[in-house]
Protein backbone atom coordinates (compact mmCIF):
# COMPACT_ATOMS: atom_id res chain seq x y z
CA UNK A 1 0.00 0.00 0.00
CA UNK A 2 1.29 3.51 -0.77
CA UNK A 3 1.66 6.22 1.76
CA UNK A 4 2.41 9.90 1.41
CA UNK A 5 2.89 11.69 4.16
CA UNK A 6 1.19 15.27 4.46
CA UNK A 7 2.51 18.24 6.25
CA UNK A 8 1.60 18.74 9.75
CA UNK A 9 -1.12 21.17 7.85
CA UNK A 10 -2.27 18.41 5.36
CA UNK A 11 -2.39 18.80 1.61
CA UNK A 12 -0.60 22.30 2.41
CA UNK A 13 0.36 23.22 -0.94
CA UNK A 14 2.93 26.18 -0.34
CA UNK A 15 4.73 24.85 2.74
CA UNK A 16 7.64 27.60 2.36
CA UNK A 17 10.09 27.96 4.77
CA UNK A 18 8.48 30.96 6.27
CA UNK A 19 5.28 28.93 7.07
CA UNK A 20 6.99 26.01 8.36
CA UNK A 21 8.83 28.33 10.73
CA UNK A 22 5.22 29.51 11.53
CA UNK A 23 3.84 26.66 11.85
CA UNK A 24 6.67 24.45 13.97
CA UNK A 25 6.51 27.64 16.41
CA UNK A 26 3.29 27.76 16.93
CA UNK A 27 2.77 24.03 17.24
CA UNK A 28 5.15 23.44 19.94
CA UNK A 29 3.54 26.79 21.48
CA UNK A 30 0.04 24.35 21.17
CA UNK A 31 1.35 21.23 22.15
CA UNK A 32 3.69 22.22 25.20
CA UNK A 33 1.65 25.16 27.05
CA UNK A 34 -1.89 25.40 25.45
CA UNK A 35 -3.03 21.31 25.37
CA UNK A 36 -1.82 20.88 29.45
CA UNK A 37 -2.49 24.24 30.38
CA UNK A 38 -6.13 24.13 28.95
CA UNK A 39 -7.12 20.16 30.16
CA UNK A 40 -5.90 22.08 33.60
CA UNK A 41 -7.88 24.78 33.21
CA UNK A 42 -11.18 22.69 31.92
CA UNK A 43 -11.05 21.19 35.13
CA UNK A 44 -11.27 24.07 37.53
CA UNK A 45 -14.00 26.24 39.06
CA UNK A 46 -14.62 29.67 36.48
CA UNK A 47 -13.03 31.68 39.92
CA UNK A 48 -10.22 29.54 40.25
CA UNK A 49 -9.07 29.52 36.29
CA UNK A 50 -8.34 33.86 36.87
CA UNK A 51 -7.10 33.45 40.15
CA UNK A 52 -3.69 35.20 40.48
CA UNK A 53 -1.93 31.79 41.20
CA UNK A 54 -3.96 30.41 37.97
CA UNK A 55 -1.75 29.29 34.67
CA UNK A 56 -3.82 31.25 33.04
CA UNK A 57 -1.75 34.34 32.95
CA UNK A 58 1.85 32.15 32.22
CA UNK A 59 -0.42 31.04 29.09
CA UNK A 60 -0.43 35.24 28.03
CA UNK A 61 3.13 35.82 28.89
CA UNK A 62 4.61 32.85 26.76
CA UNK A 63 2.71 33.89 23.67
CA UNK A 64 3.96 37.22 23.91
CA UNK A 65 7.26 35.90 23.90
CA UNK A 66 6.45 34.03 20.59
CA UNK A 67 6.32 37.60 18.62
CA UNK A 68 3.02 37.37 17.03
CA UNK A 69 2.04 40.94 18.24
CA UNK A 70 -0.72 43.32 16.17
CA UNK A 71 1.88 45.52 15.10
CA UNK A 72 4.09 42.34 13.93
CA UNK A 73 1.17 41.12 11.53
CA UNK A 74 -0.28 44.20 10.49
CA UNK A 75 3.20 45.21 9.17
CA UNK A 76 3.46 41.81 6.86
CA UNK A 77 2.46 42.28 3.63
CA UNK A 78 -1.03 41.09 2.72
CA UNK A 79 -0.27 37.76 1.59
CA UNK A 80 2.12 37.05 4.16
CA UNK A 81 -0.52 38.66 6.79
CA UNK A 82 -3.36 36.17 5.70
CA UNK A 83 -0.87 32.96 5.15
CA UNK A 84 0.92 33.88 8.67
CA UNK A 85 -2.21 34.90 10.68
CA UNK A 86 -3.84 31.16 9.03
CA UNK A 87 -1.57 29.14 10.39
CA UNK A 88 -0.84 30.43 13.87
CA UNK A 89 -4.40 30.38 14.83
CA UNK A 90 -5.53 27.26 13.69
CA UNK A 91 -2.15 26.05 15.39
CA UNK A 92 -3.58 27.49 18.13
CA UNK A 93 -7.01 25.79 17.99
CA UNK A 94 -5.49 22.44 17.65
CA UNK A 95 -3.85 23.19 20.85
CA UNK A 96 -6.60 24.57 22.92
CA UNK A 97 -10.18 26.66 21.19
CA UNK A 98 -10.80 28.30 24.31
CA UNK A 99 -7.51 29.82 24.78
CA UNK A 100 -7.09 30.32 21.41
CA UNK A 101 -10.26 32.24 21.06
CA UNK A 102 -9.16 34.57 24.50
CA UNK A 103 -5.97 35.10 22.86
CA UNK A 104 -7.66 36.40 19.78
CA UNK A 105 -10.36 38.67 21.36
CA UNK A 106 -7.16 40.35 23.07
CA UNK A 107 -5.32 41.23 19.85
CA UNK A 108 -8.78 43.58 18.81
CA UNK A 109 -8.95 46.76 20.59
CA UNK A 110 -5.47 46.95 19.24
CA UNK A 111 -5.98 45.45 16.21
CA UNK A 112 -9.19 47.63 15.06
CA UNK A 113 -7.68 50.88 15.99
CA UNK A 114 -4.52 49.84 14.02
CA UNK A 115 -6.44 49.50 10.90
CA UNK A 116 -9.25 51.80 11.80
CA UNK A 117 -6.02 54.48 11.63
CA UNK A 118 -6.36 55.80 15.33
CA UNK A 119 -3.45 56.20 17.12
CA UNK A 120 -4.04 57.67 20.52
CA UNK A 121 -6.88 54.58 20.50
CA UNK A 122 -4.13 52.05 19.56
CA UNK A 123 -2.05 53.78 22.56
CA UNK A 124 -4.58 52.77 24.88
CA UNK A 125 -4.33 49.17 23.64
CA UNK A 126 -0.42 48.22 23.84
CA UNK A 127 -0.05 44.67 23.34
CA UNK A 128 1.13 43.97 26.94
CA UNK A 129 -2.52 44.80 27.67
CA UNK A 130 -5.38 42.20 27.49
CA UNK A 131 -8.22 43.15 25.34
CA UNK A 132 -12.11 42.47 25.04
CA UNK A 133 -14.71 42.39 22.74
CA UNK A 134 -18.08 44.12 23.85
CA UNK A 135 -20.87 43.55 21.70
CA UNK A 136 -23.41 40.96 22.91
CA UNK A 137 -25.92 42.18 24.99
CA UNK A 138 -28.42 40.25 27.30
CA UNK A 139 -31.79 41.44 25.60
CA UNK A 140 -30.43 41.54 21.96
CA UNK A 141 -27.75 38.39 21.08
CA UNK A 142 -26.96 38.56 17.54
CA UNK A 143 -28.92 41.21 16.66
CA UNK A 144 -25.99 43.41 17.59
CA UNK A 145 -24.23 41.89 14.74
CA UNK A 146 -26.71 43.72 12.51
CA UNK A 147 -26.88 47.32 13.17
CA UNK A 148 -28.03 47.56 9.09
CA UNK A 149 -31.16 45.23 10.20
CA UNK A 150 -30.78 42.74 7.44
CA UNK A 151 -32.68 40.12 9.43
CA UNK A 152 -34.86 42.05 11.18
CA UNK A 153 -38.64 40.97 11.08
CA UNK A 154 -40.93 43.77 9.87
CA UNK A 155 -43.14 43.16 12.76
CA UNK A 156 -40.34 43.26 14.98
CA UNK A 157 -39.55 45.63 17.65
CA UNK A 158 -35.70 45.88 18.89
CA UNK A 159 -36.60 47.61 22.12
CA UNK A 160 -34.39 50.15 24.11
CA UNK A 161 -30.53 49.16 23.88
CA UNK A 162 -28.92 47.57 27.10
CA UNK A 163 -25.91 49.49 27.01
CA UNK A 164 -25.44 52.67 25.37
CA UNK A 165 -23.20 55.86 24.79
CA UNK A 166 -24.12 58.92 25.11
CA UNK A 167 -22.29 61.69 23.22
CA UNK A 168 -21.45 65.32 25.27
CA UNK A 169 -19.46 67.96 23.94
CA UNK A 170 -16.28 66.80 24.60
CA UNK A 171 -17.12 63.45 26.90
CA UNK A 172 -18.62 60.07 26.28
CA UNK A 173 -20.96 59.06 29.01
CA UNK A 174 -21.63 54.74 29.26
CA UNK A 175 -24.43 53.16 31.06
CA UNK A 176 -25.92 49.80 31.06
CA UNK A 177 -24.69 46.45 30.36
CA UNK A 178 -22.89 44.04 28.37
CA UNK A 179 -23.45 40.21 28.64
CA UNK A 180 -22.24 37.20 29.99
CA UNK A 181 -20.58 36.19 26.88
CA UNK A 182 -18.15 39.19 26.80
CA UNK A 183 -14.78 37.02 25.90
CA UNK A 184 -11.95 37.82 28.55
CA UNK A 185 -14.97 40.16 30.03
CA UNK A 186 -13.92 39.66 33.71
CA UNK A 187 -10.41 40.13 33.18
CA UNK A 188 -9.64 42.18 30.18
CA UNK A 189 -7.18 45.77 30.49
CA UNK A 190 -8.35 47.40 27.93
CA UNK A 191 -11.88 46.88 25.85
CA UNK A 192 -13.37 47.50 22.65
CA UNK A 193 -17.11 48.48 23.05
CA UNK A 194 -19.90 48.07 20.61
CA UNK A 195 -22.94 50.34 21.42
CA UNK A 196 -26.11 52.18 20.64
CA UNK A 197 -25.22 56.00 20.72
CA UNK A 198 -26.95 58.79 21.67
CA UNK A 199 -26.22 62.06 20.13
CA UNK A 200 -29.17 63.72 21.13
CA UNK A 201 -32.45 62.55 19.81
CA UNK A 202 -32.29 59.05 21.58
CA UNK A 203 -30.13 55.77 21.71
CA UNK A 204 -29.88 54.47 18.26
CA UNK A 205 -28.90 50.59 17.68
CA UNK A 206 -28.11 51.55 13.98
CA UNK A 207 -25.68 54.13 14.55
CA UNK A 208 -24.32 53.51 17.26
CA UNK A 209 -20.87 54.16 18.74
CA UNK A 210 -17.10 52.24 19.52
CA UNK A 211 -14.89 53.46 21.82
CA UNK A 212 -11.62 52.11 23.20
CA UNK A 213 -12.57 51.27 27.17
CA UNK A 214 -10.03 51.61 29.84
CA UNK A 215 -10.93 48.65 31.61
CA UNK A 216 -10.37 50.23 35.23
CA UNK A 217 -12.05 53.70 34.43
CA UNK A 218 -13.94 54.24 37.21
CA UNK A 219 -17.85 53.14 37.25
CA UNK A 220 -16.75 50.18 35.39
CA UNK A 221 -17.82 47.00 37.63
CA UNK A 222 -17.58 42.99 36.03
CA UNK A 223 -19.99 40.34 36.95
CA UNK A 224 -18.67 36.39 37.79
CA UNK A 225 -16.62 34.36 35.22
CA UNK A 226 -19.34 32.36 33.65
CA UNK A 227 -19.37 28.60 33.70
CA UNK A 228 -20.46 26.92 30.60
CA UNK A 229 -20.64 23.52 29.05
CA UNK A 230 -17.20 23.96 26.56
CA UNK A 231 -14.25 26.36 26.12
CA UNK A 232 -13.96 27.06 30.08
CA UNK A 233 -10.17 28.35 29.71
CA UNK A 234 -12.15 31.03 27.79
CA UNK A 235 -12.68 34.04 30.82
CA UNK A 236 -16.34 35.06 29.45
CA UNK A 237 -18.40 37.52 31.73
CA UNK A 238 -20.78 40.20 32.60
CA UNK A 239 -19.73 43.98 32.46
CA UNK A 240 -22.04 47.22 33.80
CA UNK A 241 -21.39 51.07 33.36
CA UNK A 242 -22.71 52.85 35.89
CA UNK A 243 -22.16 56.67 34.35
CA UNK A 244 -18.70 55.53 33.35
CA UNK A 245 -16.79 58.98 31.41
CA UNK A 246 -14.27 59.09 28.91
CA UNK A 247 -13.25 62.07 26.63
CA UNK A 248 -14.20 61.68 23.32
CA UNK A 249 -10.79 60.80 22.11
CA UNK A 250 -11.62 57.46 23.33
CA UNK A 251 -14.36 57.09 20.16
CA UNK A 252 -13.01 54.71 17.72
CA UNK A 253 -15.89 55.35 15.15
CA UNK A 254 -18.78 57.69 15.30
CA UNK A 255 -22.54 56.96 14.24
CA UNK A 256 -21.70 57.90 10.76
CA UNK A 257 -19.22 55.06 10.85
CA UNK A 258 -20.52 52.15 12.96
CA UNK A 259 -22.27 49.82 10.42
CA UNK A 260 -19.16 49.77 8.86
CA UNK A 261 -16.89 49.26 11.86
CA UNK A 262 -19.52 46.60 12.95
CA UNK A 263 -19.00 45.13 9.26
CA UNK A 264 -15.32 45.24 9.66
CA UNK A 265 -14.73 43.89 13.08
CA UNK A 266 -17.60 41.01 12.13
CA UNK A 267 -15.28 39.77 9.29
CA UNK A 268 -12.13 39.53 11.00
CA UNK A 269 -13.50 37.70 13.78
CA UNK A 270 -15.28 35.19 11.86
CA UNK A 271 -12.28 34.63 9.73
CA UNK A 272 -10.14 33.82 12.95
CA UNK A 273 -13.10 31.78 14.16
CA UNK A 274 -12.52 30.13 10.95
CA UNK A 275 -9.09 29.15 11.20
CA UNK A 276 -9.10 28.27 15.09
CA UNK A 277 -11.97 25.69 14.31
CA UNK A 278 -10.32 24.66 11.60
CA UNK A 279 -7.59 23.62 14.27
CA UNK A 280 -9.94 22.25 16.53
CA UNK A 281 -11.40 20.19 13.37
CA UNK A 282 -7.82 18.60 12.93
CA UNK A 283 -6.87 18.09 16.82
CA UNK A 284 -9.95 15.68 16.93
CA UNK A 285 -9.12 14.37 13.87
CA UNK A 286 -5.14 13.66 14.58
CA UNK A 287 -6.22 11.89 18.25
CA UNK A 288 -8.84 9.64 16.01
CA UNK A 289 -6.22 9.00 13.28
CA UNK A 290 -3.43 8.02 16.25
CA UNK A 291 -5.99 5.77 18.47
CA UNK A 292 -7.34 4.14 15.40
CA UNK A 293 -3.67 2.87 14.76
CA UNK A 294 -3.44 1.99 18.31
CA UNK A 295 -6.71 0.49 19.36
CA UNK A 296 -7.17 -3.45 18.72
CA UNK A 297 -10.75 -4.92 17.87
CA UNK A 298 -11.08 -8.24 15.57
CA UNK A 299 -7.40 -9.01 16.17
CA UNK A 300 -6.32 -5.90 14.67
CA UNK A 301 -5.99 -2.21 14.67
CA UNK A 302 -9.23 -0.63 14.41
CA UNK A 303 -8.05 1.39 11.06
CA UNK A 304 -7.81 -2.33 9.47
CA UNK A 305 -12.02 -2.10 9.70
CA UNK A 306 -13.79 -0.80 6.63
CA UNK A 307 -16.01 1.34 8.80
CA UNK A 308 -13.25 3.21 10.41
CA UNK A 309 -11.44 3.85 7.73
CA UNK A 310 -14.51 5.18 6.19
CA UNK A 311 -15.19 7.27 8.95
CA UNK A 312 -11.85 8.20 8.97
CA UNK A 313 -11.70 9.53 5.24
CA UNK A 314 -14.80 11.76 5.58
CA UNK A 315 -13.43 13.40 8.84
CA UNK A 316 -10.10 13.97 6.53
CA UNK A 317 -11.97 15.43 4.04
CA UNK A 318 -14.16 17.61 5.97
CA UNK A 319 -10.61 18.51 7.94
CA UNK A 320 -9.29 19.57 4.48
CA UNK A 321 -12.54 21.16 2.83
CA UNK A 322 -12.55 23.43 5.65
CA UNK A 323 -8.52 24.49 5.71
CA UNK A 324 -8.60 25.36 2.14
CA UNK A 325 -11.92 27.42 2.86
CA UNK A 326 -10.42 29.38 5.41
CA UNK A 327 -7.02 30.15 4.38
CA UNK A 328 -8.63 31.07 1.05
CA UNK A 329 -11.06 33.43 2.62
CA UNK A 330 -8.59 35.27 4.91
CA UNK A 331 -6.00 35.50 1.76
CA UNK A 332 -9.05 37.26 0.07
CA UNK A 333 -10.23 39.62 2.82
CA UNK A 334 -6.47 40.93 3.34
CA UNK A 335 -5.83 41.72 -0.57
CA UNK A 336 -9.38 42.49 -2.06
CA UNK A 337 -10.39 46.17 -1.85
CA UNK A 338 -12.91 45.87 0.06
CA UNK A 339 -13.20 42.35 2.63
CA UNK A 340 -16.66 40.43 2.10
CA UNK A 341 -18.47 39.28 5.32
CA UNK A 342 -20.43 37.01 3.17
CA UNK A 343 -16.84 34.63 2.54
CA UNK A 344 -16.10 34.93 6.65
CA UNK A 345 -19.36 34.07 7.50
CA UNK A 346 -19.20 30.83 5.30
CA UNK A 347 -15.99 29.91 6.26
CA UNK A 348 -16.99 30.58 10.26
CA UNK A 349 -20.52 28.48 9.69
CA UNK A 350 -17.96 25.55 7.62
CA UNK A 351 -15.21 25.10 10.47
CA UNK A 352 -17.32 25.38 13.78
CA UNK A 353 -19.75 22.68 11.66
CA UNK A 354 -16.72 20.48 10.67
CA UNK A 355 -15.54 21.16 14.42
CA UNK A 356 -18.39 19.88 15.63
CA UNK A 357 -19.24 17.04 13.38
CA UNK A 358 -15.31 15.51 13.13
CA UNK A 359 -15.69 16.15 16.91
CA UNK A 360 -18.26 13.68 17.40
CA UNK A 361 -16.68 11.39 15.06
CA UNK A 362 -13.61 10.87 17.17
CA UNK A 363 -15.86 10.32 20.23
CA UNK A 364 -17.99 7.66 18.55
CA UNK A 365 -14.54 6.58 17.12
CA UNK A 366 -12.79 6.13 21.05
CA UNK A 367 -15.86 4.01 21.85
CA UNK A 368 -16.55 4.17 25.62
CA UNK A 369 -13.16 5.97 26.50
CA UNK A 370 -14.25 8.85 24.07
CA UNK A 371 -16.34 9.90 26.79
CA UNK A 372 -13.91 9.75 29.80
CA UNK A 373 -11.91 12.81 30.75
CA UNK A 374 -8.97 11.19 30.76
CA UNK A 375 -9.25 11.21 26.84
CA UNK A 376 -9.20 14.58 25.10
CA UNK A 377 -11.84 13.84 22.65
CA UNK A 378 -14.82 14.40 25.11
CA UNK A 379 -13.54 18.38 25.75
CA UNK A 380 -12.60 18.99 22.36
CA UNK A 381 -15.95 18.10 21.48
CA UNK A 382 -17.36 20.19 23.96
CA UNK A 383 -15.41 22.82 22.72
CA UNK A 384 -16.95 22.72 19.08
CA UNK A 385 -20.26 22.72 20.66
CA UNK A 386 -19.77 26.11 21.82
CA UNK A 387 -18.50 27.35 18.67
CA UNK A 388 -22.01 27.41 16.18
CA UNK A 389 -23.23 30.17 18.87
CA UNK A 390 -19.84 31.93 19.32
CA UNK A 391 -19.26 35.22 16.92
CA UNK A 392 -22.45 34.95 15.75
CA UNK A 393 -25.04 31.63 15.85
CA UNK A 394 -24.72 29.98 13.09
CA UNK A 395 -28.47 30.19 11.99
CA UNK A 396 -28.08 33.94 11.90
CA UNK A 397 -25.21 33.76 10.01
CA UNK A 398 -26.49 31.98 6.97
CA UNK A 399 -29.57 34.36 6.74
CA UNK A 400 -27.10 37.16 6.86
CA UNK A 401 -24.57 35.99 4.59
CA UNK A 402 -27.54 34.83 2.42
CA UNK A 403 -28.47 38.77 2.07
CA UNK A 404 -25.30 39.89 1.44
CA UNK A 405 -25.58 37.72 -1.96
CA UNK A 406 -28.36 39.94 -3.27
CA UNK A 407 -26.80 41.79 -6.53
CA UNK A 408 -29.03 45.06 -6.73
CA UNK A 409 -28.19 45.72 -10.52
CA UNK A 410 -30.32 42.18 -10.45
CA UNK A 411 -33.38 43.03 -9.03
Amino acid sequence: MAYVPLTPLGAEPDFSDTAAAVQATARRFALEVLRPVGRELDRMAPGDVIAPDSPLWGVYRQFAALGFGVDDLLALEPFERARTMAILFEELGWGDAGLAISIGAGLLPAMLSTLLGNGFCRSLAPDDKLGCWMITEPDHGSDALDPARMIFHPQGEYGRPNCVVTLRGDELVITGQKSAWVSNGTIGQVGILYAACDSGSGPDTRHGAVVIVPMDAPGITRGKPLDKMGQRALNQGEIYFDNVRLPKAHLLAGPDQYQQATYLIHTLANGIMSTVFTGCARSAYDLALGYAHERKAGGVPIIRHQSVAHRLFHMFRKVEASCALSRRVLHYNFQAPAMALQAAMAAKVTATQTAFEVASEAVQMHGGNGMARDYPVEKILRDARASLIEDGCNEILAIKGGYHLIDPDLL
